[in-house]
């Protein structure tokens, strides 16, 4: 089965309905067919603060996670003291770009794990080679 990562755009914009990127990212999961999706706890972190705003997302973000954590096709890779330390390690080296702490730890995830399709629309992913699933 294929194994691609997804970044917290893909999260936010397959439970936010009135996020732009909904339909496409639905879309890009769709044209995957039955695959196994990779993402981080710093992911899901950043996802969650994403929706924070609202009782009625709050429960949706909250109830998404955990639908996350007991899908056996979703791999989360926990957080670590490690895994911060090379991301800020990542971080620091990439000093040139404008890449989030846990965009760090993701393309490091990625790498980790011989991936190189992203459920995301953050070209940032592209700057590092990385192929973006999700575009207009």
């Amino acid at each position: 089965m294929k194994t691609v990562f997804a970044d917290s755009h893909y999260w936010i914009a397959i439970v936010n309905l009135d996020d732009p990127w909904a339909k496409v990212a639905k879309a890009a999961k769709l044209a995957l067919g039955e695959v196994c999706i990779v993402t981080t706890d710093e992911v899901l972190t950043e996802f969650l603060a994403a929706l924070s705003r609202g009782e009625r997302m709050r429960k949706q973000a909250a109830k998404m996670v955990h639908a996350i954590l007991e899908n056996p096709n979703v791999k989360v890779i926990p957080q670590t003291r490690e895994s911060f330390l090379k991301g800020l390690t990542f971080y620091e080296n990439r000093s040139d770009k404008e890449y989030s702490l846990t965009d760090c730890i993701s393309m490091n995830v990625i790498k980790a794990e011989s991936l190189a399709e992203v459920l995301t629309n953050d070209h940032h992913f592209e700057q590092e080679g990385f192929t973006v699933l999700i575009k207009k």
